[in-house]
């Protein structure tokens, strides 16, 4: 039996209150989870090159992408949560095995969250000529800043497209077309970058003519490699799912109140636990900047190098909302449980070892990501503080994906910002001023390490599923 037919007999025992053992649920996590984990490890192992390529060109060109970077996430990850409010409806309505209603979310989830991406964009573009100089940033990187997110907010419909149907094949049980898809957009972007970025490229011994456009190649990059991936992430989902076509029957894009009320039921406390957030992260740069050109890029390689071990957390996050959401759906309350605490210990074992890898081996992945010795030597000393916090990190971030497919977001939003605010940002600011970049990495550890902790508190009580009826 291959990998489709294996996944989706084990995810119709779910609809239709079979007999899973522990045995086969921890199959079934892996099906689901796997794929996942290696379209991270490859985006990440992208970013490597991704970051290798622009540190190549001096700390002015890394130190300007990473005074973006946390403004960048805040409006990635407010399409992200525009999404979510809609393919947990849908995982919801798979699990109940109500397929039509599935695609009717779907439809119109298309029009509602489009509109939102182009108000982002607009948004986005209007403040990019004055974004960097509010972040603190010198005269010698507000030019490319500038640039750089100028053009990421125009790409921004294309994100959220990709965001949405990606999440949509992820919740109907379809793992592997999506990280597919993933990683040929981190390939593409690898391409994109070497064609425009430098001046020349090499292959084969064969030198030919590049761009040469710097800093802005880069981001030129990874926006064409966003237009092509999610306009085939498109097309899989509406075309070529199973479970999703819209060829299957007929329906209205005009998002309706009650998908609208649900939606936002499920995303308003995501969306704003990520202003709130991705607004401290903004802190954070505003702290770092401050310190100077080497602190800003050693900080944007340090998240890079850690991106490492997230690969793990999310890849058991996105299994864990597919599962806990279809089980909720079935109305398997004891189930439910069960995919949580198996795809909450698989978590935490991986990124557990992919902490221990990134503490041995980040002189290394630095000495090849930049050839600037202080940058290498600072970003190793944060990496290695922050790999101590990767077990109750990746608690946190399973957990909440777990929450999520329970429809359970407002408790854990309010969780993760009082910590984030009240345990890192404020701490990293008086640290900062006597320990440097060290301090503002030692109050991200202590916070993430006591986040991790209460999410496993919650997640033993019976609280968060509170929204299943144990049917079966």
């Amino acid at each position: 039996m291959n990998y489709t037919q294996s996944k989706d007999r084990l995810l119709s025992l779910i609809r239709e209150g079979g007999k899973l053992d522990a045995l086969a649920q921890i199959r079934l996590t892996a099906l689901l989870s796997f794929p996942s984990m290696m379209a991270q490890l490859v985006h990440i192992m992208m970013q490597y090159i991704d970051a290798s390529m622009v540190g190549s060109l001096g700390a002015q060109a890394s130190a300007s992408i990473g005074l973006v970077s946390t403004t960048i996430w805040l409006f990635g990850s407010l399409c992200s949560a525009a999404s979510v409010g809609f393919y947990v409806q849908v995982a919801h309505k798979i699990g109940a095995g109500d397929f039509v209603g599935a695609r009717q979310v779907l439809r119109e989830s298309f029009l509602s969250c489009i509109l939102f991406s182009f108000l982002l964009c607009g948004i986005g573009v209007g403040i990019s000529n004055h974004l960097p100089h509010w972040l603190g940033g010198g005269d010698d990187i507000c030019g490319d800043a500038s640039t750089y997110f100028m053009y990421f907010s125009l790409c921004l419909p294309f994100s959220m497209l990709n965001s949405l149907c990606s999440g949509m094949l992820r919740c109907s049980g379809n793992i592997h077309t999506p990280s597919i898809l993933n990683v040929l957009m981190c390939l593409l972007d690898v391409l994109f970058n070497w064609l425009l970025i430098f001046p020349t490229c090499t292959l084969f011994g064969i030198t030919f003519p590049g761009a040469g456009l710097g800093v802005t190649g880069a981001v030129l990059g990874t926006a064409l490699a966003y237009i092509i991936c999610s306009l085939l992430m498109c097309y899989s989902t509406v075309v070529r799912s199973k479970e999703l076509s819209l060829r299957q029957d007929c329906g209205t894009f005009i998002p309706q109140l009650r998908t609208l009320r649900e939606g936002l039921h499920i995303a308003a406390p995501i969306a704003v636990e990520h202003i709130v957030m991705c607004g401290a992260q903004i802190m954070s740069t505003v702290i770092v900047a401050p310190l100077g050109t080497i602190a800003i890029a050693a900080n944007s390689f340090g998240i890079t190098v850690e991106a490492l071990c997230y690969m793990p957390g999310y890849g058991m996050s996105d299994a864990a909302t597919t599962l806990v959401g279809q089980s909720l759906g079935a109305g398997r309350r004891y189930l439910a449980r069960s995919f949580g605490r198996i795809t909450l210990g698989m978590g935490i074992a991986f990124m557990t070892l992919m902490a221990v890898v990134m503490y041995t081996a980040s002189p290394a992945l630095l000495s090849i990501m930049t050839p600037d010795v202080a940058v290498q030597q600072l970003t190793v000393e944060i990496v290695r503080i922050g790999a101590f916090a990767e077990p109750m990190f990746a608690a946190s971030i399973v957990c909440y994906g777990i929450f999520v497919g329970a429809r359970d977001t407002l408790i854990p939003c309010t969780m993760n910002l009082t910590c984030i605010w009240l345990l890192r940002i404020i701490p990293a600011a008086l640290l900062a001023s006597h320990m440097g970049l060290q301090g503002v990495w030692i109050a991200m550890a202590v916070e993430l390490t006591f986040r991790g902790i209460i999410f496993l508190i919650r997640f033993r009580g019976d609280s968060w599923l509170s929204h299943i009826d144990d049917k079966k």
